[in-house]
């Protein structure tokens, strides 16, 4: 995963209300919205999970989106961006 060094920074001006949430299948959008309409804050869901379990420096906590990215095959390409703190893309690989 290649993730901006901005994640793990301690003195990161990042007003997450302000932001949007960006994921592309095979560089199409399919879904654009701002993370204010999350259900949980950031700072809720870091509380939730730490009650279940200990997260660590450079731990990523990926979490469901509003909408479905539409149907993703073998090959397919989804990306995830977040504008000031980078993109994560992964490819979908099939196993026999």
């Amino acid at each position: 995963c290649d993730w901006s060094s901005d994640v793990c920074s301690s003195d990161l001006d990042f007003d997450w209300q302000a932001a949007r949430v960006v994921t592309r299948l095979d560089d199409m959008e399919r879904q654009n919205y701002p993370l204010a309409d999350m259900i949980f804050s950031p700072l809720q869901q870091v509380s939730m999970i730490s009650q279940d379990m200990t997260l660590m420096p450079g731990d990523v906590i990926a979490c469901g989106t509003s909408v479905g990215v539409g149907s993703i095959t073998d090959g397919s390409t989804v990306t995830v961006s977040i504008d000031g703190i980078g993109s994560l893309s992964n490819v979908l690989s099939l196993r026999d």
